[in-house]
């Protein structure tokens, strides 16, 4: 996701010699109150990152971080919880389900070319928010029982190995796709971190259980898994929708098809999210009709209509010109109809540069998908 984080705004935590509590009915307590805030595990893990390092710098090597240039920038304080909060000892992981039961089966909407397909992660309340606020209330009970201690809270927001310390905190294991899997939560759920300066036992790591299944390899639109493990961001629709800033590959919008905001076919097809659990919080349930809306109707809304709408929303990050660059190329992946074509057409000379050349490659692909025919 787009990361705010600089070196700057990461001040060293405050390490009080004093604190005195019990670890194993600390980590009780933990799990505990986890569960009331709507984390569905808490795990612990120590610092040492070294054999994740050598793959993040093969990873950045070969150049398959794409634009996301803030990972090179961080690099080795991904792998060095020290170097990014001095005085980290330990490290709190936290997981939180957000598959909504309520929403439109995500197979159905991806097999309708006219419809919008969003991951099914942002179609409720921003992520960022509602763990940075059930994590800050998390340490507030810790610090409740056992007085003042140094910390600093983590999602998806600075240069932290999210996937790799919960896997050896034992809230999963890493899958082909690279993202965590855990054989009862399946992979449908967001990750958080405290880093601490308490002194916790670290949990066991967990096996994996991939075995010779390759689906999320096989069904990845674009290609982007390149092997088990590996994955080339400049490929994958989600860094291509979300975090890539300028104008999309013509080779690969058209494998985007109707995804216009993120990507879940590598979990869709997966076998472990069979048993993943739905989302215990109000937050993650459906806004605006997000999980089943059509094209044409998303691209007619003016900047006002996508600020006020998305106000909270995940998706408001990328701005309102991403989000009509990613229509464009749905729409001109979507059938060729009167109402298609007319969307399109009123946008042909929108402000945008970005999005003016997106409306102009669906337009090409329409007129040549019917000069064909």
């Amino acid at each position: 996701m787009i990361e705010p984080w600089t070196a700057g705004t990461m001040p060293a935590m405050p390490v009080d010699p004093a604190v005195r509590f019990d670890a194993s009915e600390l980590l009780a307590d933990l799990r505990r109150w986890g569960r009331e805030l709507g984390f569905d595990a808490i795990g612990v893990s120590d610092i040492d990152l070294g054999s994740a390092e050598a793959g993040l710098a093969a990873w950045l090597d070969a150049g398959f971080h794409g634009s996301m240039e803030y990972m090179v920038r961080h690099g080795s304080l991904r792998t060095r919880p020290a170097e990014c909060v001095p005085g980290t000892v330990s490290v709190i992981t936290a997981r939180m389900p957000y598959w909504s039961p309520d929403s439109k089966h995500a197979e159905a909407v991806l097999a309708d070319a006219e419809r919008a397909y969003v991951s099914r992660y942002a179609l409720g309340r921003d992520y960022h928010k509602v763990l940075r606020q059930r994590l800050q209330q998390l340490v507030d009970r810790i610090a409740s029982a056992i007085g003042p201690f140094g910390h600093r809270v983590f999602t998806d927001s600075a240069p932290v190995m999210e996937v790799a310390l919960a896997e050896k905190s034992g809230l999963g294991w890493r899958g082909k796709h690279t993202l965590l899997l855990h054989r009862e939560a399946g992979s449908l759920f967001f990750l958080g971190e405290i880093y601490t300066d308490l002194s916790l036992p670290a949990d066991a790591p967990v096996s994996s259980h991939c075995g010779s299944c390759t689906r999320c390899i096989d069904v990845c639109p674009t290609g982007a898994i390149v092997a088990p493990y590996r994955l080339d961001a400049r490929r994958c629709i989600s860094y291509l929708t979300i975090e890539h800033a300028g104008p999309i590959p013509e080779p690969l919008r058209p494998l985007l098809g109707n995804r216009v905001y993120g990507c879940d076919d590598c979990q869709l097809v997966c076998p472990w999210n069979r048993y993943a659990q739905p989302a215990g919080l109000p937050d993650f349930a459906v806004r605006h009709g997000l999980d089943d809306v059509g094209l044409v109707e998303l691209f007619a809304w003016n900047r006002e209509q996508f600020e006020q709408r998305m106000e909270g929303s995940a998706i408001r990050r990328i701005g309102y010109e991403r989000w009509l660059r990613n229509l464009a190329v749905g729409l001109g992946n979507a059938p060729t109809t009167p109402a298609v074509l007319a969307a399109l057409t009123a946008r042909r000379d929108d402000a945008s540069a970005l999005v003016r050349e997106h409306v102009a490659w669906a337009l090409r692909r329409h007129d040549e998908l019917c000069s064909a025919s």
